[in-house]
């Protein structure tokens, strides 16, 4: 049950997680504010969601592309 729940924190809730390590908060405080923003707010945060989550991804890759392993050509 542990490996499900760490599977869908990294994979589904990247953005909270990662926000709260930038900011020093509990990941599940950055969600549950963000539920209560959605519901106050109509779904509205659910945008700045996935522009982060596609920051975040783009970011990734270009660290990941700047640095090459031996592996890739």
């Amino acid at each position: 049950m542990d490996r499900i729940r760490y599977y869908v924190e990294n994979q589904v809730f990247g953005v909270c997680a990662g926000l709260g390590e930038k900011l020093s908060f509990s990941a599940s405080s950055i969600r549950l504010y963000f539920i209560y923003a959605s519901f106050l707010t109509f779904g509205s945060p659910i945008i700045i969601y996935l522009v982060l989550a596609f920051w975040m991804e783009m970011r990734k890759h270009l660290r990941r592309h700047q640095s090459p392993t031996i592996w890739e050509f």
